[in-house]
């Protein structure tokens, strides 16, 4: 018999372990819980590494207490012991770090909006949380098999918000591409959380000119805050500058 090995992810102690031991009398299910993003995270981690993969992943939608819709706007990794990842980071997280493991999402309410984001994050399910037992088995035996579930009162009103998220992206690539080589350069630091001081140490250039650089982003993305400049950029699909390695552009003499 293969067994499928189930990661409950919920801060709500109560639920998760109800959850859990429910699951664990299905005789072709291993089931665990994680009180937390992190806490799951070290759980895939040491699971890889001791070559136990899990299977699929049932995630708190609410886990974190995040505002409903709202972007996270740490990486995962950045999280620390004592640290909050949301629902919504945690699927993208795990998606990136481990893409064959599946993610069903629980929910307290159907929320098109919200669902759209976990499927655009990497879930392949969105479930009710006061879904039968049954229901629930089936949705997780379905992803295994590369299965998107979604509650059919849901499926207009998702296809609606990929729609727009669709549409909003393409206006926000050609946004970005009319930048300057230098400009992006500008952006991916912005998304990366640095200020102008750090900008201008980082590529070689006087803050000064870093204000002026920042100031052309904003205005040719046709925005008016630097937090406005990093969601267009994210929807883009731009990236933030690595910190990690070198400067990627040097200039000459500081401007």
């Amino acid at each position: 018999m293969v067994r499928i090995r189930v990661l409950v992810v919920d801060d709500h102690r109560i639920f998760a372990e109800s959850l859990a031991a429910a699951l664990a009398a299905e005789p072709d299910v291993d089931v665990f819980a994680a009180g937390s993003g992190p806490a799951a995270l070290r759980c895939l981690e040491r699971a890889a590494g001791e070559g136990r993969r899990y299977d699929v992943l049932l995630v708190d939608a609410d886990l974190g207490g995040h505002l409903p819709g709202a972007r996270p706007a740490v990486p995962v990794r950045e999280a620390n012991e004592e640290g909050l990842v949301d629902g919504i980071s945690l699927v993208a997280g795990v998606r990136t770090a481990q893409p064959a493991v599946r993610i069903v999402v629980l929910a307290e309410k159907d929320d098109p909006r919200r669902a759209a984001l976990a499927l655009q994050a990497g879930a392949s399910g969105w479930v009710a949380k006061d879904c039968s037992l049954s229901r629930l088995l089936t949705v997780i035996r379905g992803v295994l098999r590369d299965e998107t579930h979604l509650p059919p009162a849901l499926l207009t009103g998702v296809l609606k918000e990929l729609t727009a998220a669709r549409r909003h992206r393409t206006e926000s690539e050609r946004l970005v591409e009319s930048l300057t080589p230098r400009e992006r350069e500008v952006l991916r630091c912005m998304v990366a959380g640095l200020g102008r001081k750090a900008v201008a140490e980082r590529l070689f250039l006087s803050p000064h000119t870093v204000r002026t650089h920042m100031q052309n982003v904003l205005g040719k993305l046709g925005v008016h805050s630097t937090l406005a400049a990093v969601a267009l950029a994210r929807r883009a699909g731009v990236g933030p500058a690595d910190l990690t390695g070198d400067v990627v552009e040097r200039g000459g003499q500081l401007a």
